[in-house]
């Protein structure tokens, strides 16, 4: 089911000789809501998705629902990726014509982007799921990475052209999320629950240096070549967007976002910086003016739990995803259950830029 709202009207209001036109909300908007796509779904969770940008094809990780092959241009559902059931991170690699999935069993599932035939499915972490997998050009191998453990976090080094295992390394840190390779050798990765940010030799993972980061859970973190700055997004209470210079660690901006930030897109031709809050449902737009001038336009209200975010270059469009759920109360020890999610209700969200 698509919902695609109406164009915003002017209003015309007569007074004796005279008509003043109200504008458009459109004339204060940095994202509007284009399309909703209702797709099948169980009561499942998500995780991650990506967008291929030859393709124009969303890549959604809808755990049991499996890997998800979404058609930006069309709004439609290609295929559902065989024998992804679990998916939770994907990885679209044009260049070598695979795709990569990290799975909530720890195994890594890799497929043909053309054809969208399974490869292979690699089992690579016994003790739980892999969190997501990352390409780094520098030195030409991807990373699985383990989601949370009690008390280390494992990374799984493999050839990105043939799934081969060439490496595994520990860290003594609960979870780290994606690293975020600078193209030039360096990796930088996150260790949420630490508050720390470590630079890595992205050939052999050895550690070159680590900062520690004003601010609780670091979960998103992007390299920005050109400036050579670190964009780095937190939850916690006081969820904030900080941009760092990425020789020193040395903290240029803080900027307020959000609650529940899981997604950062950097537009680099509209000059923009945006986060994805689930919690606070919503997008908190920032303007990057230089290197070092960072600028807070506001916050676009999405929905619920719309954590995740992937960016059109191209066009400027952003695209999350959402479900309606049930959340429970409490129980009897004061635990939090998951929530239900309701069938069929599982929508892309596509915002236009402004």
């Amino acid at each position: 089911m698509n919902y695609r709202p109406r164009a915003a009207s002017f209003l015309c209001v007569m007074a004796v000789t005279s008509c003043t036109t109200m504008p458009s909300a459109g004339a204060e908007t940095l994202y509007a809501l284009d399309n909703a796509t209702v797709l099948q779904s169980s009561d499942t969770s998500w995780d991650y998705m990506k967008l291929d940008p030859k393709t124009k094809r969303l890549f959604i990780a809808r755990r049991s629902d499996g890997l998800t092959v979404f058609d930006t241009t069309s709004n439609t559902v290609v295929a559902t990726v065989e024998n992804s059931a679990g998916a939770n991170g994907p990885l679209i690699l044009d260049e070598f014509n695979r795709g990569y999935v990290a799975m909530t069993d720890g195994s890594l599932l890799s497929f043909d982007l053309k054809t969208l035939d399974v490869i292979d499915r690699r089992m690579l972490a016994t003790d739980g799921g892999l969190n997501g997998v990352v390409y780094d050009p520098a030195s030409r191998r991807i990373h699985a990475v383990t989601g949370s453990r009690p008390e280390k976090a494992t990374w799984f080094t493999l050839d990105p052209a043939t799934g081969e295992l060439l490496d595994t390394k520990a860290f003594p840190f609960k979870k780290m999320d994606d690293p975020a390779p600078d193209g030039k050798g360096a990796l930088y990765a996150p260790a949420r629950y630490d508050n720390l940010i470590l630079k890595l030799d992205s050939n052999t993972l050895a550690e070159l240096d680590r900062w520690d980061i004003a601010c609780n859970q670091v979960v998103a973190v992007e390299y920005q070549h050109h400036t050579d700055r670190l964009l780095v997004g937190c939850r916690g209470d006081k969820p904030v967007f900080i941009a760092l210079d990425a020789s020193t660690g040395t903290e240029i901006a803080r900027i307020p976002i959000g609650k529940g930030i899981d997604g950062m897109a950097v537009d680099e031709e509209r000059h923009r910086i945006v986060t994805s809050n689930g919690w606070d449902a919503t997008l908190t737009v920032i303007e990057q003016e230089g290197a070092d001038t960072f600028r807070l336009l506001g916050n676009v209200q999405t929905r619920l739990q719309a954590r995740v975010l992937q960016l059109d270059a191209d066009s400027g469009n952003l695209y999350t995803v959402t479900a309606d759920a049930t959340f429970h109360a409490p129980g009897p020890d004061g635990s939090t259950p998951d929530p239900t999610f309701h069938d069929n209700t599982f929508t892309v969200l596509t915002y236009s830029y402004e």
